[in-house]
């Protein structure tokens, strides 16, 4: 009889709410929302025509995709998959806050610039062309110096932030793409190659890090600041590298053009599968490689924990936060009283998404007509 009854409290408790993740279709114009734990598509955003890149506000409370093809940011609250907003801004395809939260910065692949916004009013303080596309972004931890790599060209252009100009400009290698700070370092993936090279940003001296496959892409630190991860597009793999001597200790093989990397706080790496149309769950540990289908050539990623005391930003409690695209001088240190980020990552060792909310536009009064396909965005002459 009492066994009966503990089951009936069980089944009769609020089930656990599973993690979100964010999936960027860049082929299909669409945001695949998933289920971490049934491993299911819950839903499809749909967005006006080619997202690639995403990233939390720096108060970790909204995911902004950037639209590149659609000139647009839209702004969704990343626990309920709610669109909140939609802004106008010109062709932003890679996107990252500066560690202090002050700075948006933009490489527009496209229209061969960068672009440096005011976070809180989106308003634009200086724009920088470039030759043939800007296309990915990292900070130096003292939010002054913005790291862009402009693909055609094979350099890394330096933008002192606080000068509002281009400090320096350094080749690096052929087509650099993925670039994160890493213990005073600069460490960029070279598509045209299959290496990964260090720049130091205070000498400008450029030197070889670690090889991966053809391809080489972008390059990510685990949580516990002990490994990196890095993918190679062509060749179709994941390395594991040791942060501090740049060893590569393993490789996982996943087919089909890995490409964007996101951890979930149980310590898989959610990877996005260009060329495929998929998603791949890698356990560092055990080396086992599920998939997911979502749509077509997904580029960026993001996992969104909604697990009781866990942040969106919980990675930013860990001890890798001090490498990355958006290093902090430290972890973010709790202040009392407030709740966890979550259990430790054990990156060593080891239901539908409810009455999803109806998506609108907000148009704002001033806000220009729509001229041709898109209209003007935030930042282009003439706006």
């Amino acid at each position: 009889m009492w066994r009966w009854l503990c089951v009936l409290f069980l089944l009769a408790l609020p089930a656990a709410r599973a993690d979100l993740v964010y999936v960027l279709n860049s082929g299909e114009a669409s945001i695949s929302v998933l289920d971490a734990r049934d491993r299911q598509e819950l839903r499809r955003i749909p967005v006006l025509r080619e997202p690639h890149h995403l990233v939390l506000t720096p108060d970790g409370r909204q995911l902004v995709v950037g639209d590149s093809g659609g000139n647009e940011l839209l702004f969704i609250d990343p626990a309920s998959a709610e669109v909140l907003r939609r802004e106008r801004l010109s062709n932003p395809y890679h996107l990252e806050y500066s560690p202090d939260g002050r700075y948006l910065v933009i490489a527009s692949l496209r229209r061969d610039q960068i672009d440096i916004y005011d976070a809180a009013s989106l308003g634009l303080i200086a724009r920088f062309r470039q030759p043939e596309k800007p296309s990915h972004i990292a900070f130096s931890p003292d939010s002054r110096m913005a790291y862009v790599t402009i693909q055609a060209s094979g350099a890394v252009a330096a933008v002192d932030l606080d000068r509002r100009e281009i400090a320096w400009t350094v080749p690096v290698g052929p087509e650099p793409a993925g670039i994160i700070w890493h213990r005073g370092r600069l460490l960029i993936g070279l598509m045209g190659s299959t290496d990964f090279v260090q720049l130091d940003p205070a000498t400008r001296e450029l030197r070889p890090a670690f090889r991966v496959g053809r391809g080489a892409h972008v390059v990510m630190p685990s949580p516990d600041g002990r490994f990196l991860y890095a993918t190679a597009r062509v060749d179709s793999g994941l390395w594991q590298i040791d942060a501090e001597s740049f060893a590569v200790l393993r490789r996982y093989e996943v087919p089909g053009g890995p490409d964007c990397i996101a951890f979930d706080p149980d310590g898989r790496l959610w990877v996005t599968l260009r060329w495929i149309g998929r998603v791949a769950i890698i356990d560092p540990a055990s080396g086992q490689v599920e998939q997911i289908r979502v749509g077509r050539s997904p580029h960026g990623i993001f996992v969104m924990p909604r697990r009781e005391g866990m942040r969106p930003d919980f990675l930013a409690t860990h001890p890798g936060a001090v490498s990355g695209s958006r290093p902090l001088l430290r972890p973010v240190a709790l202040r009392a009283g407030e709740p966890p980020p979550g259990a430790p990552l054990p990156i060593l060792g080891g239901p539908a998404l409810a009455a999803a909310p109806a998506l609108s536009r907000r148009v704002r009064p001033a806000e220009p007509p729509l001229s041709g396909s898109h209209g003007p965005a935030r930042g282009e002459p003439g706006s």
